[in-house]
């Protein structure tokens, strides 16, 4: 079965096609949110090499909305062209590293940050809202031995490590039954209610 994986949620984009048990194509970059031009050359790379996906799985976030859009919209026009199977799932869950327990915190602009909790990849508290204090007093609280990722600098918490979500790692959840997994329509995860302008009459 061919599983293919797409991640834009961060400042790193990756790339991912998973193959009877193995990665076998795998790209990732600096994500510039102003250019999807190495996104869509990988896409043509992997569908080159490798030829329809039967799975295609894409990271849903939290973070960059535009990236994320990006990445769903392109497989959403592959799953069409290709028949395959679309599943989404949160980015956050798919962080490289071994801790089998984990948070993740995340500017979510406006003065507010987001607070989430990861235990076995899968989301178990959150992403909640909270102000810097808020988020301060949170932390405070936390394990000391309990890692604490973020997918950009946040220089205010400095128990928080760097650290992007991966293809790769979303790759691997898609053979997993147990999972629940988002399914079509897709879309970002939001972390509060789309804003919207009223014109002036």
């Amino acid at each position: 079965m061919k599983i293919l994986a797409l991640e834009l949620s961060s400042a790193r984009g990756s790339v991912a096609l998973f193959n009877d048990g193995n990665v076998v194509f795998f790209r990732d970059w600096r994500n510039d949110r102003k250019n999807s031009g190495p996104f869509f050359e990988y896409l043509v790379e992997v569908q080159k090499q490798f030829g329809k996906p039967d799975t295609i799985i894409v990271g849903l976030g939290p973070g960059s909305y535009g990236g994320t859009r990006i990445a769903i919209s392109a497989a959403i026009g592959l799953q069409a062209a290709s028949r395959a199977r679309l599943i989404g799932f949160p980015s956050i869950c798919a962080i490289e590293c071994d801790a089998p327990e984990y948070c993740v915190i995340g500017d979510a602009r406006r003065q507010t940050f987001f607070f989430a909790r990861v235990r076995g990849n899968d989301l178990v508290a959150g992403p909640d809202l909270m102000s810097e204090a808020e988020l301060r007093e949170k932390l405070d609280k936390v394990d000391r031995k309990m890692s604490i990722f973020a997918t950009e600098k946040l220089s205010q918490f400095e128990r928080a490590d760097i650290r992007y979500p991966s293809a790769k790692v979303l790759a691997k959840f898609a053979t997993d039954s147990k999972r629940e997994f988002a399914q079509p329509p897709l879309e970002p995860m939001y972390l509060r209610e789309p804003h919207i302008t009223i014109p002036k009459k």
